[in-house]
C-alpha cells in the first residue's frame, strides 16, 4: 500500500511505526460555528482511511482535537452575548452529531485545549528551556529561525517568508516570522495561570501538546485540510522536533483538498458555505458521504446541486442492484452445478474485489474504486436477468462484495443491519398483503395511500404478473 506524503511530495510505500498498528490524527475543528461541507469532506475523507486500513487488518488509534478555545470563538461569543466555553460546548456538540449523521466513526480519543491547559504550559516550558522560546511583552514566541528545518512541509523558504512577514505594533515578538505559543490575556478574555502571567495557548501548540500526549513523540498519520499545511502543521513540526530532539515526529502527512464553489474554496470567511445540516435536509448522509468519495480525497472537490443529484442517481443504482439480490435471493435454488453463467458473475465479483483494494491501495483512490463497484452492480443485474433459476451461492458473493464495500465506505448501513431488522420487513409484507386485498376490493384509493406512504418511508413497491415486490430506494 502506498500513501502520498505531503513532506516528500510522493507517494510512500505505507510502513507503519508499529507491525499491525496505525497511530492517527486529525486536526479538529474550531468550535465556533455549524458544520459545513468542507469540513465534512475532510473528516468523510479520513473515515474512509481509517475504515480502510482496518479493513486491511490494522488496529487504529485515533485521536481528533477541538479547540475551544481561540480569537474566533472569543469574537463570536462577544458577538452574541454569550459565555465563550457555553459557546463551545454547544458548537461542539452540533459536530458530533453531524458526524454521527454523517456516518463518521467516533474518534477514540476527542482531547480539548481547554482540557489541556497544564501539559500546554509545560510543552511550553521545554521549548523555553531549550532555547526555542522567548517571552515577550504580550506573549511566549517561537523563534523561528533556530530550527533549522522551517518549511520542510509547506516548501517554504525562510528568507521569503521574512520578506513578506513584519511585527504589528505591540508586538513582542523579536523576529517578524516568529509564533506565538502563548498569549497573554487581554481584558475580558479567559485565562489561565502560567510562568508568564494570566493567559491562554496560541494556536499551534494545541495539536503539538494533545498529539503526542496520546499518541508518542512519533506516531504514523497526521491529517487535515490544505489549508493547514502552512502555517499551522509547519509550525507544529518545528516546536514538536525542537522539544523531542529533532527526530522525526509524523511519519506521513496527508492533506485533503478544498471544496469548491464557483471557483472559490468554500470557507466562512467568504460566506459560500453550506452546513451539513441544510444538506441533511434534502440528502441522506450516505448521499453527501457517496458525493465526497466520487473524488479522490487529495483533488479539489466542486460543490453544485446537479453533482449531489448526480451521486443520489448513482448510489441509487447500487441499491436497486442489492435490492435485485435479495428479492433473487429469495427464489434462488441450491446449487449442484455451476453454468457458465455463474462463472461470468464469479468472475465479475473476483475482478472487481482484486482492482477495488488496488486503487485503494493506491493512497487511498476511492473515486478509482468507484468503478469497479458499478461494474458488480451491472453484472449482478444481467445475471438476474439472464438466468431462468439464479443460484444462491454466486448471489451471496455479489452480497458479500457489497457487505465489504459498504463496511468501507460507510454505505448500505441500513441493508446489512442485523437480523433483529427483520421485523420491519414483516411489517412490510403485511402491508403489501392488506393492499392486495384493498384492490380485490377495487378500493384503489387507500391501497395507493399505502404505496405513497411506504414510498415516503423509502420503500418502493412494485407491481408485477408474479405479484408485488418491494425495495428500499432511501437513499
Amino acid at each position: 500500500m502506498k500513501v502520498y506524503n505531503t513532506l516528500t511530495r510522493e507517494k510512500e510505500v505505507f510502513v507503519p511505526l508499529r507491525e499491525g498498528e496505525v497511530r492517527m490524527y486529525v486536526c479538529g475543528p474550531t468550535v465556533y460555528d455549524y458544520t459545513h461541507l468542507g469540513h465534512a469532506r475532510t473528516y468523510v475523507a479520513f473515515d474512509v482511511i481509517r475504515r480502510y486500513l482496518e479493513h486491511k487488518g490494522y488496529s487504529v488509534l485515533m485521536v481528533m482535537n477541538f479547540t475551544d478555545i481561540d480569537d474566533k470563538i472569543i469574537r463570536r461569543a462577544n458577538e452574541t452575548g454569550e459565555d465563550p466555553k457555553e459557546l463551545a460546548n454547544r458548537f461542539l456538540k452540533f459536530f458530533l452529531e453531524d458526524m454521527e449523521a454523517l456516518k463518521v466513526k467516533p474518534a477514540d480519543v476527542y482531547p480539548r485545549v481547554t482540557e489541556h491547559i497544564q501539559e500546554i504550559i509545560d510543552f511550553v516550558k521545554k521549548l523555553e528551556e531549550k532555547g526555542y522560546a522567548y517571552e515577550g511583552n504580550d506573549g511566549v514566541y517561537f523563534e523561528v529561525r533556530k530550527f533549522e528545518d522551517y518549511g520542510k512541509l509547506g516548501k517554504i523558504n525562510l528568507e521569503e517568508l521574512k520578506k513578506g512577514a513584519r511585527v504589528e505594533p505591540g508586538e513582542g515578538k523579536r523576529n517578524p516570522e516568529d509564533f506565538v505559543l502563548w498569549k497573554k490575556a487581554k481584558p475580558g478574555e479567559p485565562k489561565w495561570d502560567s510562568p508568564w502571567g494570566e493567559g491562554r495557548p496560541g494556536w499551534h501548540i494545541e495539536c503539538s501538546t494533545m498529539s503526542t500526549k496520546y499518541l508518542g513523540e512519533q506516531f504514523d498519520i497526521h491529517g487535515g485540510g490544505n489549508d493547514l499545511i502552512f502555517p499551522h502543521h509547519e509550525n507544529e513540526i518545528a516546536q514538536t522536533e525542537a522539544c523531542t530532539g529533532k527526530k522525526p515526529w509524523v511519519r506521513y502527512w496527508l492533506h485533503t483538498g478544498f471544496v469548491m464553489v464557483r471557483g472559490e474554496k468554500m470557507s466562512k470567511s467568504l460566506g459560500n458555505f453550506v452546513t451539513i445540516r441544510e444538506l441533511l435536509e434534502r440528502y441522506s448522509p450516505e448521499v453527501l458521504r457517496f458525493f465526497v468519495l466520487q473524488r479522490h480525497y487529495r483533488s479539489p472537490l466542486d460543490y453544485t446541486e446537479e453533482g449531489i443529484q448526480h451521486a443520489k442517481n448513482n448510489l441509487e443504482r447500487l441499491y436497486h442492484a442489492i435490492e435485485n439480490l435479495r428479492i433473487a435471493l429469495e427464489k434462488a435454488e441450491m446449487p449442484f452445478k455451476w453454468g457458465e453463467e455463474e462463472f461470468e458473475l464469479y468472475e465479475s465479483i473476483r475482478s472487481a474485489g482484486k482492482r477495488f483494494h488496488e486503487a485503494m491501495d493506491d493512497d487511498f483512490n476511492t473515486a478509482e474504486a468507484m468503478k469497479p463497484i458499478f461494474e458488480v452492480a451491472n453484472a449482478v443485474n444481467a445475471y438476474i436477468t439472464k438466468v431462468e433459476k439464479p443460484k444462491a451461492s454466486v448471489l451471496r458473493k455479489a452480497l458479500e462484495f457489497f457487505r465489504m464495500i459498504g463496511e468501507v465506505f460507510g454505505l448500505f448501513e441500513g441493508y446489512f443491519k442485523e437480523e433483529g431488522e427483520s421485523r420491519e420487513e414483516e411489517l412490510i409484507e403485511l402491508l403489501i398483503q392488506v393492499r392486495s386485498e384493498l384492490r380485490k376490493q377495487r378500493n384503489f384509493a387507500l391501497a395507493d395511500e399505502i404505496r405513497a406512504k411506504l414510498r415516503e418511508m423509502g420503500i418502493q413497491l412494485e407491481d408485477g404478473p408474479q405479484g408485488t415486490i418491494w425495495k428500499r430506494i432511501n437513499v
